[in-house]
């Protein structure tokens, strides 16, 4: 991606960041720039992929209460599918490849505890997987999407 960043386009994340309803006269009176620019700007960051803006639920109010990360031991042929596989899981939210013992790790959500069992139930399934350290999370006290 040959996109660079300017100030104008870190200030548009940054407002949009905050608020993903902000309107553009109200960047643009932020950033001290015309109402044509953001939206010109805001295009582009669309386009090129740096930005996409999307309604963030608050998982407790919908009944998504427990959560846990979740590291994953992985037969070495077996990455590719086992990363695919997971990926098909309406419950698992990130998934990321680390260092370490466990190259694999991903944070799930869920209603309650015992829907965290059968998850891991259900993964324990798929063949590649060869095993799973949990880790619960007992309360979440910071989640962000500001980077500017």
């Amino acid at each position: 991606m040959d996109y660079n960043l300017d100030e104008w386009d870190k200030g548009i994340i940054q407002c949009l960041s905050k608020d993903g309803r902000i309107s553009f006269t109200e960047i643009a009176s932020t950033l001290n720039v015309t109402e044509k620019t953001i939206r010109l700007r805001y295009k582009n960051l669309v386009d090129n992929g740096i930005i996409s803006v999307v309604g963030v639920v608050n998982p407790v109010s919908i009944g998504i209460k427990a959560g846990a990360i979740l590291q994953l031991k992985v037969i070495p042929q077996g990455m590719d599918q086992a990363i695919e596989a997971l990926k098909s899981f309406r419950e698992i939210r990130f998934i990321t490849m680390t260092s370490g013992p466990y190259p694999l790790l991903a944070q799930i959500a869920v209603p309650g505890q015992d829907d965290i069992t059968q998850l891991i139930h259900r993964i324990n399934k798929l063949p590649f997987i060869t095993e799973i350290n949990t880790i619960i999370q007992h309360e979440v006290y910071k989640t962000s999407y500001d980077y500017f």
